[in-house]
Order: structure tokens, then C-alpha cells, then sequence
């Protein structure tokens, strides 16, 4: 019965076998078509990019580069060493909790130019440490600038030690919410706002006024600089992103300078203390 298929019927058979091969071409050519398309959600912000990568800030070693250490020096040496691993320690952690926040240059605004600030002031304690008793070591503070790392790939100079590791596992693009919150961070405007360290100061002895006065210079300066990073990231970050970073990252640069206005002191005279709590800063807007 086959052989006497209508004409009819064999017409058929091939018309719908080579509409089927149609589309199934067409289904191919659109999964490739998809496939070549990048995924808009995933964005193509360079900060965004770089911190949905596992990421890890690298930092010159200090330790090595050091001369010998006078004994009377080494536990604030120590101290001071310790700090700068505390540095990066917490660097990293705002990396972390900050993925997918900002535009191209967050990561270096709010990260990376606060943590060289603060090893500057570190770094500088050290030497200055070490100077009290022998010779100062010169050259310290180009220790001072650290690099991000992405991947895991070690890009360090001068034999960084990558203390902390901050792998971001979040989606490289922020939520729906996230991103209309934005604006509340830095989008605002306003000004950061410092209790006075000077009036609260007992009378200075003259052999700690030199220093003295140029840590509160410094205290200023300090001022400048975050309300600089305040006008320069406006509409970046999240909800905390002033508080996470610009005051949170003062206050903590705040908090040394204020201590060595203290120590400067209590070297020939009693010691301020409570100056502590001048070092926590406000927006007003």
C-alpha cells in the first residue's frame, strides 16, 4: 500500500518535515544569538566587575624594611606593626561588605586612599619611634600606598602581605532596593562636622607644643580630606555608604592623632584623658 500513497499524502509528509527543519533552525539560530548576548544584570561597571571577583587588598611590608629597633622603641614599633595588619585586616572587610557599591573609582576613593592615609600616620609613628634613640629611617612612607588584587593574583611591590581575604560571593549588581537607596549616602550633600580637640587639651608643656600644634593641623586637614571624598563621591554607596566610608575611616584616623596629642603631653605632664571620645565626626547637611 505504500507504493500507492496518494501524491496528496506525499506532498504532506515533505511539507511538514521541512517546516519541523525550519524550526529547529530558527530555534538554534536564536540560542545562539542568546548566548553571544552579554547579560545586562550583570553590568559592565568597572567597580561592580572588580568587586563581584574574589578580591584581596595588598600592602609593602613595613617589618622588613625597618632598621635594627632600639630596645626602648620596640614595643610601640610592635604596637604600630600590629596596627597596620589591623589596617588591612579592616580594609578588606569593607571591601567585602561594599560589593557592588559605587562607580569606577569607589574602590580607590573609599578604600584604598583612606588606608593609605591611615599607614602614612603609622608609618610615620614608627619612624618617629625609632628616631627618639637612633637614627631616623628615611624613605618609610612610600610603604605607604597598597594595591587591590583580584582573582588572587599577587600584584603587591615590595613584598605585600595580604593580611585578610575578602571574597566577595554577592552578586556584582546591587538589588533594586540597594539602588534606590543610593542617593541617601553621599547624593545629599552636606558637611562633616568634628568636636574641637584644642579647647579640651590641658596646658601644653613647651617641649610637646611643636607637636601638639601639628597634630591638630593635622586633625584639620583630616576634616578637609573627608568632606573632599564626601563631595567627591556624591550619589556612590549605599545607605552607609558616608558612614562606612568616609566617618567611619576619620574617626579612626581621628582617634591616633588625638592619641599622640595625648602621649606628647604625658611625657612631662599628666597625661589628658577621655580625649577619646572627641574622635567620632557627624554629618550635617
Amino acid at each position: 500500500m505504500s507504493r500507492a500513497l496518494p501524491k496528496y499524502n506525499k506532498r504532506r509528509v515533505a511539507f511538514i518535515g521541512g517546516a519541523a527543519a525550519v524550526a529547529l533552525s530558527g530555534a538554534i539560530v536564536a540560542g545562539s544569538a542568546l548566548a553571544g548576548t552579554p547579560d545586562r544584570s550583570s553590568g559592565t561597571d568597572g567597580a561592580r566587575t572588580l568587586a563581584a571577583a574574589p578580591t584581596t587588598i595588598t600592602c609593602p611590608d613595613v617589618a622588613s624594611r625597618l632598621p635594627a629597633v632600639p630596645a626602648s622603641a620596640q614595643a610601640e614599633v610592635d604596637r604600630n606593626l600590629t596596627l597596620l595588619r589591623t589596617q588591612i585586616q579592616e580594609a578588606n572587610q569593607r571591601l567585602a561588605d561594599t560589593v557592588g557599591q559605587g562607580g569606577p573609582n569607589f574602590v580607590n576613593n573609599a578604600i584604598l586612599g583612606p588606608l593609605k592615609d591611615k599607614r602614612v600616620a603609622t608609618v610615620n609613628r614608627i619612624a618617629t619611634a625609632i628616631g627618639r634613640t637612633a637614627a631616623r629611617p628615611d624613605g618609610l612612607d612610600a610603604l605607604a600606598p597598597c594595591t587591590l588584587n583580584t582573582g588572587g593574583t599577587g600584584t603587591g611591590t615590595g613584598g605585600g602581605t595580604a593580611t585578610g581575604t575578602a571574597s566577595a560571593a554577592a552578586s556584582a549588581a546591587p538589588s533594586t532596593a540597594a539602588t534606590a537607596q543610593q542617593p541617601t549616602g553621599g547624593a545629599g550633600g552636606g558637611a562633616i562636622s568634628c568636636p574641637d580637640v584644642a579647647p579640651r587639651l590641658p596646658a601644653v608643656p613647651a617641649s610637646a607644643q611643636a607637636e601638639v600644634d601639628r597634630n591638630l593641623t593635622l586633625l584639620r586637614t583630616q576634616i578637609q580630606e573627608a568632606n573632599q571624598r564626601l563631595a567627591d563621591t556624591v550619589g556612590q554607596g549605599g545607605p552607609n555608604f558616608v558612614q562606612n566610608a568616609i566617618l567611619g575611616p576619620l574617626a579612626d584616623k581621628r582617634k591616633s592623632t588625638i592619641d599622640r596629642i595625648a602621649i606628647a603631653i604625658g611625657r612631662t605632664s599628666a597625661k589628658p584623658e577621655g580625649l577619646d571620645s572627641l574622635a567620632a565626626c557627624t554629618l550635617t547637611r
